[in-house]
Protein backbone atom coordinates (compact mmCIF):
# COMPACT_ATOMS: atom_id res chain seq x y z
CA UNK A 1 0.00 0.00 0.00
CA UNK A 2 1.50 3.51 -1.09
CA UNK A 3 1.95 6.17 1.58
CA UNK A 4 -0.10 8.89 1.22
CA UNK A 5 2.24 12.19 1.16
CA UNK A 6 0.93 15.92 1.10
CA UNK A 7 3.43 18.07 0.00
CA UNK A 8 2.54 21.47 1.47
CA UNK A 9 3.75 24.67 0.42
CA UNK A 10 3.72 28.57 -0.54
CA UNK A 11 2.39 30.12 2.76
CA UNK A 12 2.22 33.94 3.68
CA UNK A 13 6.06 34.34 3.46
CA UNK A 14 8.50 36.75 1.76
CA UNK A 15 9.60 33.32 -0.04
CA UNK A 16 6.74 32.23 -1.00
CA UNK A 17 7.21 32.20 -4.96
CA UNK A 18 10.48 30.22 -3.92
CA UNK A 19 8.98 27.67 -1.99
CA UNK A 20 6.42 26.82 -4.68
CA UNK A 21 9.92 25.89 -7.01
CA UNK A 22 11.42 23.78 -4.75
CA UNK A 23 8.01 22.16 -3.63
CA UNK A 24 7.18 21.04 -7.47
CA UNK A 25 11.20 20.28 -7.95
CA UNK A 26 10.34 17.77 -5.58
CA UNK A 27 7.19 16.73 -6.54
CA UNK A 28 9.25 15.58 -9.72
CA UNK A 29 11.26 13.30 -7.72
CA UNK A 30 9.65 11.79 -5.73
CA UNK A 31 9.26 7.95 -6.06
CA UNK A 32 5.10 7.66 -7.78
CA UNK A 33 5.51 3.44 -7.08
CA UNK A 34 6.36 3.80 -3.33
CA UNK A 35 3.73 7.36 -2.61
CA UNK A 36 0.73 8.90 -3.56
CA UNK A 37 1.29 12.83 -3.87
CA UNK A 38 -1.34 14.99 -2.33
CA UNK A 39 -0.07 18.35 -3.35
CA UNK A 40 -1.68 21.05 -1.18
CA UNK A 41 -1.15 25.19 -1.81
CA UNK A 42 -1.16 27.89 0.65
CA UNK A 43 -1.86 31.35 -0.89
CA UNK A 44 -0.67 34.02 0.74
CA UNK A 45 -4.05 34.99 2.79
CA UNK A 46 -3.69 31.24 4.36
CA UNK A 47 -6.31 29.59 2.19
CA UNK A 48 -5.24 25.57 1.18
CA UNK A 49 -6.01 24.22 -2.45
CA UNK A 50 -5.34 21.01 -3.92
CA UNK A 51 -6.39 19.97 -7.23
CA UNK A 52 -4.23 18.06 -10.50
CA UNK A 53 -3.03 21.66 -12.06
CA UNK A 54 -1.64 22.94 -8.76
CA UNK A 55 1.78 20.83 -9.51
CA UNK A 56 2.26 22.85 -13.01
CA UNK A 57 4.42 25.82 -12.48
CA UNK A 58 2.66 27.29 -15.37
CA UNK A 59 -0.42 27.60 -13.42
CA UNK A 60 1.02 29.98 -11.47
CA UNK A 61 1.39 32.47 -13.92
CA UNK A 62 -2.51 32.84 -13.39
CA UNK A 63 -2.84 32.43 -9.57
CA UNK A 64 -6.72 33.41 -9.80
CA UNK A 65 -7.53 31.20 -12.92
CA UNK A 66 -5.41 28.10 -11.01
CA UNK A 67 -7.63 28.66 -7.88
CA UNK A 68 -10.76 28.76 -9.48
CA UNK A 69 -10.38 25.04 -10.96
CA UNK A 70 -8.56 23.92 -8.05
CA UNK A 71 -10.56 22.84 -4.56
CA UNK A 72 -10.06 24.31 -1.51
CA UNK A 73 -9.48 22.39 1.24
CA UNK A 74 -9.55 22.13 5.30
CA UNK A 75 -8.41 19.54 7.32
CA UNK A 76 -10.44 17.14 9.29
CA UNK A 77 -9.65 14.11 11.59
CA UNK A 78 -11.73 11.02 12.06
CA UNK A 79 -10.65 8.59 14.81
CA UNK A 80 -6.82 8.03 14.17
CA UNK A 81 -6.81 9.29 10.47
CA UNK A 82 -6.20 12.87 9.81
CA UNK A 83 -7.90 13.94 5.68
CA UNK A 84 -7.94 16.81 3.41
CA UNK A 85 -11.87 17.78 2.82
CA UNK A 86 -13.70 19.98 1.04
CA UNK A 87 -13.56 23.88 3.01
CA UNK A 88 -17.25 24.29 4.03
CA UNK A 89 -17.55 27.43 2.01
CA UNK A 90 -17.59 24.66 -0.74
CA UNK A 91 -20.80 23.34 -2.35
CA UNK A 92 -19.68 20.22 -2.63
CA UNK A 93 -19.18 20.06 1.24
CA UNK A 94 -17.85 16.72 2.44
CA UNK A 95 -17.36 15.06 -0.92
CA UNK A 96 -14.00 14.74 -0.79
CA UNK A 97 -11.98 13.05 1.45
CA UNK A 98 -8.25 12.44 1.23
CA UNK A 99 -6.65 10.61 3.91
CA UNK A 100 -3.33 12.00 4.71
CA UNK A 101 -0.27 10.10 6.25
CA UNK A 102 2.95 11.56 6.13
CA UNK A 103 2.99 15.70 5.51
CA UNK A 104 6.18 17.17 3.46
CA UNK A 105 6.55 20.77 4.42
CA UNK A 106 8.12 22.53 1.57
CA UNK A 107 8.26 26.30 2.86
CA UNK A 108 10.61 29.05 3.22
CA UNK A 109 10.98 32.06 5.60
CA UNK A 110 8.21 33.19 8.21
CA UNK A 111 5.19 32.57 9.35
CA UNK A 112 5.57 28.94 7.40
CA UNK A 113 9.61 27.37 7.87
CA UNK A 114 9.80 28.99 11.18
CA UNK A 115 7.94 26.43 13.65
CA UNK A 116 4.41 28.09 12.70
CA UNK A 117 3.59 25.49 9.72
CA UNK A 118 5.04 22.14 12.06
CA UNK A 119 2.94 23.47 15.45
CA UNK A 120 0.00 23.57 13.26
CA UNK A 121 0.46 20.11 11.77
CA UNK A 122 1.53 18.43 15.07
CA UNK A 123 -1.78 19.94 17.03
CA UNK A 124 -3.13 17.37 13.81
CA UNK A 125 -1.24 14.86 14.37
CA UNK A 126 0.36 14.20 11.44
CA UNK A 127 3.87 13.17 10.67
CA UNK A 128 5.50 15.68 9.30
CA UNK A 129 9.38 15.51 7.45
CA UNK A 130 11.66 18.01 8.51
CA UNK A 131 13.16 20.11 11.94
CA UNK A 132 10.41 20.22 14.64
CA UNK A 133 8.45 23.25 16.21
CA UNK A 134 11.69 24.08 18.61
CA UNK A 135 14.77 23.75 16.05
CA UNK A 136 13.15 25.16 13.13
CA UNK A 137 11.87 28.02 15.06
CA UNK A 138 15.56 28.41 16.19
CA UNK A 139 16.83 27.89 12.86
CA UNK A 140 14.69 30.83 11.83
CA UNK A 141 15.52 33.57 14.17
CA UNK A 142 19.49 34.88 14.03
CA UNK A 143 19.98 35.77 17.48
CA UNK A 144 18.37 32.92 19.20
CA UNK A 145 20.81 30.99 16.71
CA UNK A 146 23.54 32.47 17.69
CA UNK A 147 22.93 31.76 21.28
CA UNK A 148 22.51 28.05 21.27
CA UNK A 149 25.54 27.79 18.80
CA UNK A 150 27.87 29.58 21.32
CA UNK A 151 26.79 26.71 24.13
CA UNK A 152 28.42 24.49 21.94
CA UNK A 153 31.29 26.33 21.55
CA UNK A 154 30.62 26.37 17.24
CA UNK A 155 32.22 30.02 16.21
CA UNK A 156 29.72 32.59 14.97
CA UNK A 157 30.50 36.68 14.84
CA UNK A 158 29.66 38.57 17.79
CA UNK A 159 26.01 40.52 17.04
CA UNK A 160 24.19 43.35 18.32
CA UNK A 161 20.38 42.84 18.79
CA UNK A 162 17.41 46.15 18.29
CA UNK A 163 13.88 45.44 18.59
CA UNK A 164 11.48 47.61 16.57
CA UNK A 165 10.82 49.70 19.60
CA UNK A 166 14.04 50.38 20.13
CA UNK A 167 14.18 51.60 16.74
CA UNK A 168 10.83 53.68 16.89
CA UNK A 169 11.47 55.26 20.15
CA UNK A 170 15.24 56.46 19.07
CA UNK A 171 16.58 55.24 15.54
CA UNK A 172 19.33 57.59 16.29
CA UNK A 173 20.07 56.19 19.68
CA UNK A 174 20.28 52.85 18.01
CA UNK A 175 22.48 53.91 15.09
CA UNK A 176 25.05 55.54 17.78
CA UNK A 177 25.19 52.57 19.75
CA UNK A 178 25.79 50.04 16.51
CA UNK A 179 28.71 53.07 15.88
CA UNK A 180 29.84 52.61 19.50
CA UNK A 181 29.88 48.54 19.47
CA UNK A 182 31.42 48.04 15.62
CA UNK A 183 33.38 49.85 13.35
CA UNK A 184 32.08 49.97 9.62
CA UNK A 185 31.50 48.13 7.52
CA UNK A 186 28.77 46.53 9.23
CA UNK A 187 26.22 43.97 7.65
CA UNK A 188 22.01 44.76 8.92
CA UNK A 189 19.72 42.39 8.71
CA UNK A 190 16.37 41.60 9.90
CA UNK A 191 16.79 38.58 12.31
CA UNK A 192 14.36 35.93 11.20
CA UNK A 193 14.19 36.40 7.26
CA UNK A 194 16.33 33.90 4.60
CA UNK A 195 17.09 34.36 1.03
CA UNK A 196 18.99 37.55 1.76
CA UNK A 197 15.69 39.78 1.95
CA UNK A 198 16.21 42.93 3.94
CA UNK A 199 20.05 42.53 4.45
CA UNK A 200 22.15 45.59 3.49
CA UNK A 201 26.00 45.84 3.87
CA UNK A 202 26.79 49.79 5.66
CA UNK A 203 30.31 51.27 5.20
CA UNK A 204 28.94 54.81 7.13
CA UNK A 205 26.46 56.61 8.83
CA UNK A 206 24.35 57.33 6.01
CA UNK A 207 24.13 53.69 4.70
CA UNK A 208 23.98 52.76 8.35
CA UNK A 209 20.42 54.62 8.74
CA UNK A 210 19.17 53.21 5.32
CA UNK A 211 20.18 49.89 6.09
CA UNK A 212 18.02 49.81 9.49
CA UNK A 213 15.14 51.20 7.67
CA UNK A 214 15.04 48.84 5.29
CA UNK A 215 15.64 45.58 7.50
CA UNK A 216 12.84 46.94 10.13
CA UNK A 217 10.68 47.26 7.20
CA UNK A 218 10.88 43.56 6.66
CA UNK A 219 10.87 42.32 10.83
CA UNK A 220 10.40 43.14 14.41
CA UNK A 221 14.04 42.14 15.58
CA UNK A 222 17.33 43.31 13.37
CA UNK A 223 20.61 42.27 13.90
CA UNK A 224 24.12 43.57 13.42
CA UNK A 225 27.16 42.43 13.06
CA UNK A 226 30.31 43.14 11.76
CA UNK A 227 31.47 42.36 8.04
CA UNK A 228 33.89 40.42 7.13
CA UNK A 229 35.81 42.39 3.94
CA UNK A 230 37.73 38.84 2.76
CA UNK A 231 34.92 36.95 2.34
CA UNK A 232 34.29 33.49 0.66
CA UNK A 233 31.06 31.48 1.83
CA UNK A 234 31.20 28.12 1.73
CA UNK A 235 27.96 26.10 1.75
CA UNK A 236 27.11 22.65 3.18
CA UNK A 237 24.01 20.52 3.58
CA UNK A 238 23.69 17.70 6.34
CA UNK A 239 20.61 14.88 6.70
CA UNK A 240 20.12 12.77 9.51
CA UNK A 241 18.77 13.25 13.63
CA UNK A 242 20.60 14.08 16.74
CA UNK A 243 21.32 10.45 16.59
CA UNK A 244 23.14 10.01 13.64
CA UNK A 245 23.47 12.82 10.39
CA UNK A 246 25.89 13.32 7.59
CA UNK A 247 27.23 15.90 5.61
CA UNK A 248 26.99 16.22 2.40
CA UNK A 249 29.58 17.75 -0.22
CA UNK A 250 30.66 21.85 0.48
CA UNK A 251 29.95 24.37 -2.19
CA UNK A 252 31.04 27.76 -2.53
CA UNK A 253 28.97 30.25 -4.80
CA UNK A 254 30.68 32.08 -7.16
CA UNK A 255 30.18 35.73 -6.52
CA UNK A 256 30.05 35.21 -2.70
CA UNK A 257 32.42 37.94 -1.52
CA UNK A 258 29.78 40.46 -1.30
CA UNK A 259 26.30 39.51 -0.05
CA UNK A 260 24.17 37.28 -1.85
CA UNK A 261 21.01 39.19 -2.97
CA UNK A 262 17.27 37.32 -3.64
CA UNK A 263 18.08 38.20 -7.17
CA UNK A 264 21.40 36.43 -7.00
CA UNK A 265 19.92 33.06 -5.98
CA UNK A 266 17.31 33.10 -7.54
CA UNK A 267 16.99 35.61 -10.46
CA UNK A 268 19.77 36.27 -11.93
CA UNK A 269 21.12 33.02 -13.35
CA UNK A 270 18.09 30.98 -14.17
CA UNK A 271 15.87 32.18 -17.38
CA UNK A 272 13.62 34.52 -15.63
CA UNK A 273 10.18 32.18 -16.55
CA UNK A 274 8.31 29.77 -14.85
CA UNK A 275 11.32 27.42 -15.34
CA UNK A 276 13.45 28.61 -12.93
CA UNK A 277 15.61 25.94 -11.20
CA UNK A 278 15.73 28.11 -7.47
CA UNK A 279 18.62 28.03 -5.56
CA UNK A 280 19.59 24.90 -8.13
CA UNK A 281 20.48 27.33 -10.80
CA UNK A 282 22.90 29.87 -8.77
CA UNK A 283 26.18 29.93 -10.10
CA UNK A 284 28.01 27.66 -7.72
CA UNK A 285 31.67 25.35 -7.43
CA UNK A 286 31.04 21.98 -6.16
CA UNK A 287 33.35 20.88 -4.73
CA UNK A 288 34.10 24.21 -3.41
CA UNK A 289 37.71 24.85 -4.48
CA UNK A 290 39.35 24.38 -0.55
CA UNK A 291 41.64 22.20 1.09
CA UNK A 292 40.67 18.67 2.35
CA UNK A 293 41.54 20.28 5.49
CA UNK A 294 39.02 22.92 5.72
CA UNK A 295 36.51 20.24 3.58
CA UNK A 296 36.37 18.25 6.73
CA UNK A 297 36.35 21.07 9.38
CA UNK A 298 33.74 22.58 7.54
CA UNK A 299 31.51 19.04 7.23
CA UNK A 300 32.16 18.49 10.86
CA UNK A 301 31.00 22.21 11.79
CA UNK A 302 27.72 21.25 9.97
CA UNK A 303 26.92 18.22 11.76
CA UNK A 304 27.93 19.58 15.46
CA UNK A 305 25.68 22.73 14.20
CA UNK A 306 22.68 20.31 12.91
CA UNK A 307 23.16 18.34 16.31
CA UNK A 308 23.10 21.35 18.48
CA UNK A 309 20.19 22.92 17.13
CA UNK A 310 18.35 19.36 17.22
CA UNK A 311 17.48 19.22 13.55
CA UNK A 312 15.66 16.82 11.64
CA UNK A 313 15.45 15.57 7.93
CA UNK A 314 18.21 17.74 5.42
CA UNK A 315 19.17 21.52 6.41
CA UNK A 316 22.21 23.94 4.81
CA UNK A 317 24.20 25.62 6.47
CA UNK A 318 26.14 28.85 5.10
CA UNK A 319 29.19 29.02 6.68
CA UNK A 320 31.16 32.69 6.01
CA UNK A 321 35.39 32.16 5.72
CA UNK A 322 37.32 35.25 6.59
CA UNK A 323 40.31 34.50 4.68
CA UNK A 324 42.32 37.24 6.30
CA UNK A 325 41.94 35.90 9.74
CA UNK A 326 41.66 32.23 8.21
CA UNK A 327 38.38 31.88 10.35
CA UNK A 328 35.10 29.84 10.02
CA UNK A 329 31.69 31.10 11.18
CA UNK A 330 28.48 29.47 10.83
CA UNK A 331 26.55 32.67 9.30
CA UNK A 332 23.00 30.59 9.35
CA UNK A 333 21.19 27.65 8.77
CA UNK A 334 18.35 26.81 6.25
CA UNK A 335 15.88 24.18 7.62
CA UNK A 336 14.35 23.93 4.63
CA UNK A 337 16.61 24.36 2.04
CA UNK A 338 15.87 26.04 -1.32
CA UNK A 339 15.95 22.62 -3.91
CA UNK A 340 16.33 20.44 -0.30
CA UNK A 341 20.12 21.09 -1.44
CA UNK A 342 19.56 18.05 -3.63
CA UNK A 343 22.87 19.07 -6.02
CA UNK A 344 25.12 19.10 -2.89
CA UNK A 345 24.00 15.10 -2.48
CA UNK A 346 24.44 13.98 -6.12
CA UNK A 347 28.28 14.10 -6.13
CA UNK A 348 28.45 11.73 -2.93
CA UNK A 349 26.10 9.35 -5.31
CA UNK A 350 22.97 10.44 -3.60
CA UNK A 351 20.11 10.76 -6.18
CA UNK A 352 17.37 13.30 -5.47
CA UNK A 353 14.99 10.48 -5.54
CA UNK A 354 16.74 8.72 -2.59
CA UNK A 355 17.37 12.23 -0.55
CA UNK A 356 13.17 12.08 -0.22
CA UNK A 357 13.43 8.28 0.39
CA UNK A 358 15.53 9.05 3.11
CA UNK A 359 13.99 11.90 4.78
CA UNK A 360 10.39 9.73 5.03
CA UNK A 361 12.11 7.26 6.57
CA UNK A 362 13.67 9.62 8.84
CA UNK A 363 10.34 11.09 9.58
CA UNK A 364 8.62 7.51 10.37
CA UNK A 365 11.46 7.38 13.07
CA UNK A 366 10.71 10.19 14.92
CA UNK A 367 6.78 9.16 14.85
CA UNK A 368 7.90 5.59 16.29
CA UNK A 369 9.85 7.27 18.94
CA UNK A 370 7.04 9.47 19.80
CA UNK A 371 4.79 7.18 20.60
CA UNK A 372 6.43 5.77 23.40
CA UNK A 373 6.66 8.85 25.33
CA UNK A 374 4.23 9.66 27.92
CA UNK A 375 1.37 12.15 26.57
CA UNK A 376 -0.83 11.54 29.55
CA UNK A 377 -1.19 10.92 32.77
CA UNK A 378 -3.78 9.22 35.51
CA UNK A 379 -5.76 11.80 37.04
CA UNK A 380 -8.76 12.69 39.41
CA UNK A 381 -8.63 16.90 39.50
CA UNK A 382 -11.57 17.31 37.52
CA UNK A 383 -13.77 14.93 39.69
CA UNK A 384 -12.82 17.42 42.76
CA UNK A 385 -13.45 20.38 40.80
CA UNK A 386 -16.53 22.79 41.27
CA UNK A 387 -17.96 25.69 39.22
CA UNK A 388 -17.61 27.87 41.91
CA UNK A 389 -14.40 26.97 42.69
CA UNK A 390 -13.80 28.46 38.74
CA UNK A 391 -15.87 31.52 39.63
CA UNK A 392 -19.05 30.01 38.66
CA UNK A 393 -22.32 31.63 38.19
CA UNK A 394 -22.72 33.01 41.38
CA UNK A 395 -19.08 34.63 40.30
CA UNK A 396 -17.18 33.03 43.44
CA UNK A 397 -13.62 34.18 44.02
CA UNK A 398 -12.11 31.33 45.70
CA UNK A 399 -9.08 29.58 44.65
CA UNK A 400 -9.44 26.29 42.50
CA UNK A 401 -9.94 23.59 45.23
CA UNK A 402 -8.82 19.89 44.25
Amino acid sequence: MKIQLMVIFGGKSVEHEISIISALQAIRHINKDMYDVIPVYITKDRDMYTGKDITSIEEYQNLPALLKKSSKVVFAKDGDRVYLTDHPSVRKFKKMKLPVDLAFPIVHGSNVEDGTLQGFLKTYGIPFIGCDVVSSAVGMDKHVMKTVLKDYNIPVLDCAIFSKYDYEADSDAVARAVEEKYAFPVIVKPATLGSSIGISKASDHEELEEALSTAFSFATKVLIEPAVTALREINCSVVGDIEEAEASECEEPLNATTILSYEDKYIGNSSKNADSQGMASLARQIPANITPEMRKEVRELAVKTFKALGCNGVVRIDFLYDTAADKIYVNEINTIPGSLSFYLWEPLGIPYEKLIDRLVELCLKREREEKNLLSSFDTNVLSLCSNNALGGAKGSKGKLKV
